[in-house]
Parts: structure tokens; C-alpha cells; sequence
């Protein structure tokens, strides 16, 4: 997220990740098809995660998190190695007045260095309401994602087809997932998704138990919008957080999802007593989620926050509830006015013209 400026940050948290992690529920079933035994499945899925080890070597360290921990010379290495792979040349001093000027914006409340732990996803009422809402939007995405696809194979028809057919819908979800990202207000295209998801799984309780292509293609749809709102929300979230705690803040909203998917098979198996009740539930918390996220600040076209202070407040339908203490915009000088223009995107780089890192 913090490498990318704002039209590849969306293409990368939509058509790059959750891309590839629907081509790899597409190969699930077909791994499942052919290897019948548990063991060797798991197996067989879990030898290719050795290709990350050598991530630690080839991605570089966020630049902007280097800064915001006073260590200017190492940001400017980064930039300097992405500026020459791009073909851009005598690019000059980039971060010349970290240490001082552009340091001290950053870090205005401190003044000085400050070790970010995740109390300080809590410390401020503005991000503890970001965090708090965010913990329970994951959750009850994650949870209503994994009873959709845990409950595939209790579906009409064959397990595997449908475990097949469920994944490749992901990939058009995806799809459009990158559009509302790249066109769409972050705020409503989520809230959206988790309404109308919601709204179809309260209406199934309505089909008659004999129309079941009716019933698949109502969950189907109900999942690709529980699956457009995931992938909004990793994008969503990552720009609600400050680059001081940012990857504090996605790891507890990440465990927000596990927590849900924990729950998750809990919710499927209430299903062997009554086959609308785990609808009905998943619809009532899905329309719930998506009311937290009409409470949330939207983040399109806004730059990155670089400290707690610059924390937006949540807001009550269209009005922020509270106003945002930060530093006054009267009292900015135009140098730090070209620095937040300059945060909320990639590095500029003077008299280049940029190309993909």
C-alpha cells in the first residue's frame, strides 16, 4: 500500500491480490478432485508456500514508514533504486529536509522519534472509533464470506462443480470490485455490497425449497457482494490508518477476519436444524456491518494520513460527529501544503516522469 500511488494501490489490492487468491479457489476443487485423501491434499497445498521465503529479500521497506521513523537516508536509497529502475535519472536529493522541517509536520505532537505500539490504535478518540468499527465490519464480512463458502458443498448439485462455480464468480467479483475501487466512493461502494448482500440472504427464506438453482443463484449473488466488500475493505482500511501504526491497524483487522472465520462452520452447522436460520442470521449482521460503514470517513481522493493526529473522524451519514484535531490549514506554510499534496501519492520525483516501480 505504501509503495504504491493511489491508481496502483487499487489495481494492486483488487485485480493483484484478491485476483490471484480466486485463481487459487479455482484450483482448490481441482486439487480436491484428483487428491481424495485429506492429507495429501493439505500437503500439496501447503509445499508452494516456500516461494515466500524469498520475499524478505526482494521487497523493499516502505519508505514512507522509514520517514515517519526519522530514517531519511534509508527512504532515500529506496527512492533512489525505484527512480533508476524506472529509467529516471539525475533525480537529485529527494527527502533533503527530513530531519527537520518535513520531520517535525509528521511528528508534530511528539517531536521527537515516538515507538508506535498498538495502544495507539486505541489512544485517540478518532482512531479508536476507526478501529473499533473496523474490528467489527472484518469480523462480520469474514464471517459471512466463509459461511457462503463453507456452505457450497451443502448446495444442490455436485460438491466439486460447486466449489468451482463459486470461485469463478469470485473472479468476476473481483473485477468489479477494481471498478467501484477505481470509480466509486470506498464508503458507499461498501456499505452498498453489505446491504444488498444482506438483503438477499433475508429473502431466501422466502424460496420454496424445490427451486434450488433459485436459491444458488440468490447465494451466489449474495456472495459476490460479500466478496466486492472484502476486497474494498483491505484498500478502505489501509487508507484509514496513519503510516505509524498503518500495518498495526490491518494486522488487527485481520484478526478480526480469522476471529470470524473461526466462527464461521458454527453458523453452517445450524443449518442441519433449520436451512433458513443461518440466512437469516448472516443477513441481519451483514446489514449491520454495512450500517458501521456508512459511519466511517471516506478516504477517495484524500491523501494518506501520515500520523494519529491526521485521523479523519467517523462520521453520521454525511457530517463528521466530531471535528478533527490536527494542526490548523491557516496555520500551514506553503512548504508544508506541498508536502501533504505530496504525501498522498508516490514520491515526486523532480524533472522525471514516472513510470511503474
Amino acid at each position: 500500500t505504501e509503495l504504491l500511488g493511489k491508481s496502483e494501490r487499487s489495481a494492486y489490492s483488487t485485480l493483484g491480490v484478491c485476483m490471484f487468491y480466486a485463481i487459487g479457489y479455482v484450483i482448490l476443487p481441482i486439487f480436491a478432485y484428483y487428491i481424495r485423501n485429506w492429507r495429501m491434499l493439505l500437503l500439496a497445498l501447503t509445499i508452494p508456500e516456500v516461494l515466500y521465503i524469498p520475499f524478505w529479500w526482494l521487497i523493499p521497506e516502505s519508505p514512507r514508514w522509514l520517514i515517519s521513523q526519522g530514517r531519511a537516508t534509508e527512504a532515500e536509497k529506496i527512492v533512489q533504486a525505484f527512480a533508476r529502475k524506472n529509467g529516471i535519472t539525475h533525480v537529485g536529493v529527494i527527502f533533503q529536509h527530513v530531519n527537520t522541517q518535513e520531520y517535525t509536520l509528521l511528528n508534530s505532537t511528539v517531536g521527537q522519534t515516538h515507538s508506535y505500539g498498538f495502544l495507539d490504535l486505541i489512544r485517540t478518540a478518532n482512531i479508536r472509533n476507526i478501529t473499533i468499527l473496523s474490528f467489527l465490519v472484518w469480523m462480520t464480512t469474514s464471517i459471512g464470506y466463509f459461511v457462503l463458502t463453507l456452505g457450497t458443498p451443502n448446495m444442490y448439485g455436485d460438491p466439486y462443480l460447486n466449489c468451482f462455480i463459486s470461485a469463478a464468480s469470485e473472479i468476476v467479483a473481483y473485477t468489479m470490485a477494481w471498478w467501484m475501487v477505481s470509480h466509486a466512493p470506498r464508503r458507499l461502494s461498501t456499505a452498498s455490497m453489505l446491504i444488498l448482500s444482506g438483503v438477499i440472504l433475508l429473502f431466501i427464506q422466502f424460496i420454496p425449497p424445490s427451486l434450488h438453482i433459485l436459491t444458488t443463484a440468490l447465494v451466489m449473488v449474495g456472495k459476490a457482494g460479500i466478496t466486492i466488500s472484502f476486497a474494498i475493505v483491505y484498500v478502505f482500511s489501509a487508507e484509514l490508518y496513519p503510516t505509524v501504526v498503518r500495518s498495526m491497524g490491518i494486522g488487527i483487522c485481520s484478526m478480526a477476519s480469522r476471529v470470524g472465520s473461526i466462527i464461521s462452520p458454527y453458523f453452517v452447522y445450524l443449518g442441519t436444524y433449520n436451512r433458513i436460520l443461518p440466512f437469516m442470521l448472516m443477513g441481519a449482521f451483514i446489514l449491520l456491518a454495512g450500517t458501521f460503514t456508512l459511519l466511517l470517513p471516506e478516504t477517495r481522493d484524500h491523501p494518506l494520513p501520515e500520523n494519529v493526529q491526521q485521523v479523519q473522524p467517523i462520521r453520521c451519514l454525511c457530517r463528521p460527529i466530531a471535528q478533527h484535531h490536527s494542526e490548523s490549514e491557516a496555520s500551514k506554510t506553503p512548504s508544508q501544503q506541498e508536502i501533504k499534496v505530496q504525501n498522498g501519492s508516490v514520491f515526486s520525483l523532480p524533472n522525471s516522469t514516472p513510470g511503474p516501480s
